[in-house]
């Protein structure tokens, strides 16, 4: 990866995600709303808003799925290409001792990305006719807080020096005797 690569990356992610956004606020501004105007939600997001609209929404729900799997999917099976030729790679290490240190080292992305994509999928990929709408809002809850706070907290366990400090913090509360 060289410096010209990431820049290209970064611009091609941007503009891709400014251009559904994009699309996503212009088809929004395009519905008719005749009804309530109370989101019972979380956040402002499309699918609370297009059951408020009296418009047929049909269309812009597989607009929706196609741009769902176009920018959920695809990185998605990206990501576990990519760990698959990982595991391919691992598996060739001779020592049991490196192997386990690298799958170790995998293990905290792997989780993460399964806790986010996974949740994404289920809120955006699949009908929301006849979710409850307390899941869909637990499930929103955690791609949109649980993960991002889950993150550091995840890779933070995984660095030796935060073990060190927590076991001498443990040591150090249970050296203590009671005030009482």
């Amino acid at each position: 990866m060289n410096h010209r690569f990431c820049v290209t990356s970064i611009s091609v992610i941007w503009l891709i995600g400014s251009m559904v956004t994009l699309i996503d606020v212009i088809s929004m501004c395009n519905l008719h709303f005749c009804g309530p105007h109370i989101i019972d939600y979380l956040f402002c997001d499309l699918d609370p808003i297009m059951q408020l609209s009296c418009s047929d929404t049909s269309i812009l729900h597989k607009w929706v799925l196609t741009l769902g799997f176009l920018v959920l999917i695809a990185p998605f099976i990206i990501i576990v290409v990519s760990y698959v030729y990982i595991v391919i790679t691992v598996l060739k290490i001779p020592s049991n001792t490196g192997r386990h240190k690298a799958f170790s080292t995998c293990s905290s992305h792997v989780i993460v990305v399964s806790l986010f994509y996974g949740t994404l999928m289920i809120v955006y990929m699949f009908p929301t006719k006849g979710h409850l709408l307390l899941m869909s809002k637990v499930l929103s809850l955690s791609y949109t807080v649980l993960t991002p706070l889950l993150n550091p907290i995840i890779y933070t366990l995984r660095n030796k020096d935060f073990k060190e400090a927590f076991e001498k913090l443990k040591e150090a509360i249970s050296s203590e005797e009671p005030c009482w």
